[in-house]
């Protein structure tokens, strides 16, 4: 299945977010993690387009980004209803992010994560070349113990030799009590490090084979 992005809205609150009688219920896929762990690189690797904004300031996004996913057919025109949904969160865990972003960041996030009922999966980003963080371990036991379905993503791994990058996979599988984490390099594209393999997990939450991570 060929998709084409487009950018659907920005919600600040529950009620800014896409109606699901509008977008017919489809399945949607958060990203979220640390500010600067390289998750706006990654929805636009996955894209295979600048859509989402990229800054060199962590903490930058403050609101849920939405992005359509539309089928496109042979003709090279698009499916008018949407085949799935990303959703791009805002960035948690950065020291110099004020308190009142975080308060932002938990009337909001929150209740998306919690009851959303079209969240099919959440990737949950953790950076391959730091050790690992206590706020990504509060999110996933967040995402275990309220039984979400969820996968680790490990970012930037392409600035790691290989023996490097697999003691920091075993590592951060250790400390964060999972048996997966796919490292990608977003760098590389959509055709990079992991990505095939990330879709594969996207596309399984899609028709409703996911399981919990």
């Amino acid at each position: 299945m060929r998709l084409r992005a487009q950018f659907l809205l920005s919600a600040f609150a529950p009620e800014h977010f896409p109606s699901t009688v509008k977008t017919g219920g489809v399945p949607e896929i958060a990203f979220l993690g640390r500010s600067n762990v390289g998750k706006s690189s990654l929805i636009n690797a996955l894209l295979g387009e600048g859509q989402a904004r990229v800054s060199s300031t962590p903490g930058r996004t403050r609101s849920i980004n939405f992005f359509a996913m539309h089928e496109v057919l042979n003709s090279g025109t698009m499916r008018p209803n949407p085949a799935l949904i990303l959703a791009d969160l805002p960035g948690y865990g950065y020291a110099k992010i004020s308190k009142s972003i975080s308060a932002e960041w938990s009337s909001f996030v929150d209740p998306y994560l919690a009851d959303r009922e079209t969240l099919a999966l959440s990737c949950c980003l953790v950076d391959t070349n730091i050790p690992p963080q206590e706020s990504d371990a509060q999110m996933i036991k967040y995402m275990q113990l309220h039984r979400q379905p969820f996968v680790v993503v490990g970012t930037k791994s392409d600035r790691l030799s290989n023996n490097t990058l697999a003691n920091s996979i075993a590592t951060l599988k250790r400390e964060h009590g999972v048996g997966e984490i796919i490292a990608v390099a977003a760098k590389e594209g959509k055709n990079g490090r992991g990505m095939k393999e990330l879709w594969a997990r996207i596309e399984a939450a899609r028709v409703g084979t996911e399981t919990e991570g």
